[in-house]
């Protein structure tokens, strides 16, 4: 006897994509035993589990015990593709070209005075002097982002994954708007801090665009991909997946464009979702 095809559970997702910082982590920066659970599951059944995140490959300790057996990670939102298995191993860059950061960095002076310029590379980050103190990792060099764009020997081999612009009074989403009628043409601009601080790649570089390039080259269908996210970094990559939630806590412009919604990243809105798919409710 066949099953009705309105009866019979949809197909279980090919690969699971989530960003961290307010989707995936709890507001304390870990992962809840829930959380965790339900990506073993996932994993036990076959979908492979991507991290995507604006975060460099050295902060990815907080899901280091939850990788089931996976651990690839979208990092520096696309920039870089690393294996967390292999102690955050780099397989793929795709760096911001240091003519371009220039560039975004003389525009950005003009167009917000009083703006401050961080660096971020492969090997660490460097920052200028006004650009506000770190607090996950100190600054390699502390200069002129002008030196820290130059091509010294320092940094040979380590290429640029992005650029961070913080400014100390302006609206954040007036800031990455006024970025991006500034700068689009050498870089692609984002936010996902509650600050007006932008995280600036390489022209075309997204989570979303890098997560397409994995998926086409494991002939994952878009279609069966489930994504999840909170913040403007995370809009294209919601828009890209056949299925993109959007967390309670997200940002008003990502709950606005995104139709699907669950829970906060506080009550397990991630795991939710993945339980119900388990469970073939959808």
């Amino acid at each position: 006897m066949t099953v009705p095809e309105q009866l019979a559970p949809p197909p279980l997702p090919q690969l699971i994509v989530s960003d961290l910082d307010g989707t995936l982590l709890r507001n304390d920066h870990t992962v809840s035993a829930r959380t965790s659970a339900a990506l073993a599951a996932a994993h036990a059944a076959g979908i492979e589990v991507v991290f995507a995140t604006g975060r460099p490959a050295r902060w990815m300790g907080v899901v280091a015990e939850h990788l089931h057996g996976q651990g690839l990670a979208l990092c520096g939102n696309g920039a870089a593709v690393v294996d967390l298995r292999n102690g955050g191993q780099l397989v793929e860059v795709r760096p911001l070209p240091r003519e371009n950061a220039l560039a975004v960095v003389h525009a950005l002076r003009v167009a917000a005075p009083g703006v401050s310029f961080a660096v971020e590379r492969t090997v660490g980050i460097h920052q200028e002097p006004g650009y506000p103190p770190l607090k996950m990792d100190p600054a390699i060099e502390v200069a002129p982002v002008e030196k820290l764009l130059a091509e010294g020997a320092a940094y040979r081999g380590a290429p640029v994954l992005k650029l961070l612009a913080h400014h100390d009074s302006l609206d954040p989403d007036a800031f990455l708007a006024l970025a991006r009628e500034h700068t689009d043409r050498w870089a692609s601009t984002t936010r996902s801090s509650p600050d007006a601080l932008l995280e600036i790649s390489a022209p075309g570089v997204s989570k979303a665009s890098t997560l397409a390039l994995r998926c086409a080259r494991a002939g994952i269908d878009p279609a069966r991909v489930v994504a999840f996210g909170d913040m403007p970094n995370d809009l294209e990559m919601l828009s890209w997946a056949g299925t993109g939630y959007a967390m309670a806590n997200a940002h008003p412009a990502v709950l606005a464009a995104v139709d699907r919604h669950t829970a906060s990243n506080e009550d397990d809105g991630v795991a939710q979702v993945v339980e119900r798919l388990l469970a073939g409710r959808g």
